[in-house]
């Protein structure tokens, strides 16, 4: 039995335009009744019309994940199939393209193409070529499109299609609008978000612009953030505190400066199960501080004697002689100095692997920190103090339409970039905890 709430019931009853668009909070049902209804009943009423059907994501991994694995779970794989080697799907007897719609290129296999029905997932994330692709191939009387998006700023391209007078039925949600989430769950996420650009967005489904401080709660009160390590944790003590025996996984993130930035080494600790993230210690080198040059000679020279202190500090040794400092993460654009940093690395400290970092999505990066931050998850330690001025000082670019991070050398983005390798691959995870 599918049970859908009051809104959702509103969108089947009233959804019946060329365009139809949901757009508003995370987790607020927007789209659990496309998976359990909508898209069912578009795909079936459209049997044997000519034309073909759609499903756009920002990549197939993501169609998969948010559309056709739901689906799966209420109608089995009977009627849901999996995406072939040609992008398509069989739904409920019919073919239906899966397309990446982060790319142009991801959909070239149909500008030629009638459609008949398409359904969005994520559209806010979409290339916007991509949806002028699509507009112009809706061109049956019968086409129509149903989609959700979570907001971004108001200038975005489909805040401006929103707007434009078009076909179009808008219905928005905020987190509050689904019933079946739980207070607790409700309570959390609003306490992660709060305070910032994301509470507007994801909690109350506004479009609205980034400004001001990123870590808007973190510049207010950096000591709220402040822990110790100790031997033995002290009960009823002021400062939040760890034991150091508590501590595992510590890895360094490793950003190499341009012309008028440093090199910043950031070393990062959790505690079991990725409940706490710790920001251990964290340096910024710059060549005015070490009065020479800093060749690949000299950088190597000084990041060992980082990590030296990293392990003098907080590794802990076992029988076998290892320490609970695993990896280090350094900038994948300077491949010739990682390349050093990894012989060197390698020489001192054989037991530490060293790879390039990710350098996934800076906002999907900023976003995992702040909601650390909001679920009293993420501390620093005073040998952190390059990392606690960096996220104090860490503004929006206001001079950009998308919510890009101030980065023209008056705050040190350096160290920012050298914690979040040393998390991005974790984020999933991180969260789900």
């Amino acid at each position: 039995m599918i049970h859908l709430n009051p809104k959702q019931v509103e969108y089947l009853n009233a959804a019946n335009r060329r365009w139809n668009i949901k757009s508003g909070a995370v987790r607020s049902g927007k789209s659990f009744v496309d998976v359990a209804a909508v898209i069912p009943e578009r795909i079936i009423e459209r049997t044997g019309k000519s034309g073909i059907s759609v499903i756009l994501g920002v990549s197939r991994d993501t169609i998969e994940r948010n559309v056709l694995e739901p689906m799966r779970e209420i109608y089995t794989d009977k009627r849901i199939g999996t995406i072939n080697s040609r992008n398509v799907v069989t739904l409920f007897g019919e073919p239906v393209y899966c397309l990446g719609a982060e790319k142009v290129s991801q959909v070239a296999k149909i500008q030629g193409a009638s459609i008949k029905y398409a359904y969005g997932d994520e559209v806010a994330k979409w290339n916007s070529e991509v949806f002028q692709i699509l507009k112009s191939r809706l061109d049956k009387p019968y086409s129509c499109f149903d989609g959700s998006c979570n907001p971004e700023h108001p200038t975005h391209w489909l805040k401006k299609f929103i707007d434009s007078g078009a076909d179009i039925y808008l219905q928005q949600y905020t987190i509050f609008d689904n019933p079946h989430l739980s207070k607790e769950f409700v309570s959390n996420i609003c306490k992660e978000y709060t305070g910032t650009i994301y509470y507007d967005r994801l909690i109350l489904g506004k479009w609205k612009r980034a400004e001001g401080a990123i870590y808007r709660r973190f510049a207010d009160d950096p000591r709220a953030f402040r822990c110790e390590i100790v031997d033995e944790t002290t009960p009823g003590n002021a400062t939040k505190q760890f034991a150091k025996r508590d501590i595992i996984s510590i890895e360094i993130g490793l950003d190499f400066g341009g012309n008028q930035s440093g090199h910043a080494f950031v070393a990062r600790g959790y505690t079991d199960g990725f409940r706490d993230v710790i920001i251990l210690m964290s340096e910024r080198v710059m060549a005015s501080d070490t009065g020479e040059p800093i060749d690949g000679n000299v950088l190597d020279r000084l990041f060992i004697e980082f990590l030296q202190r990293v392990i003098d500090k907080y590794g802990v040794s076992s029988r076998d002689g290892w320490h609970n400092v695993e990896s280090v993460y350094y900038d994948n654009a300077e491949s010739v100095l990682g390349n050093g940093i990894r012989n060197a690395v390698e020489k001192k400290f054989p037991y530490i692997i060293v790879r390039p970092a990710e350098k996934r999505h800076i906002n999907d990066r900023i976003n995992t920190v702040l909601r650390l931050m909001g679920a009293g998850r993420f501390w620093v330690t005073d040998d952190a103090a390059s990392v606690t001025t960096a996220l104090s000082e860490a503004v929006w670019d206001k001079t950009k339409d998308d919510d890009a991070r101030l980065d023209d050398g008056s705050s040190d983005i350096d160290s920012l970039d050298a914690m979040e390798y040393t998390i991005e691959r974790d984020m999933k995870d991180l969260i789900e905890e």
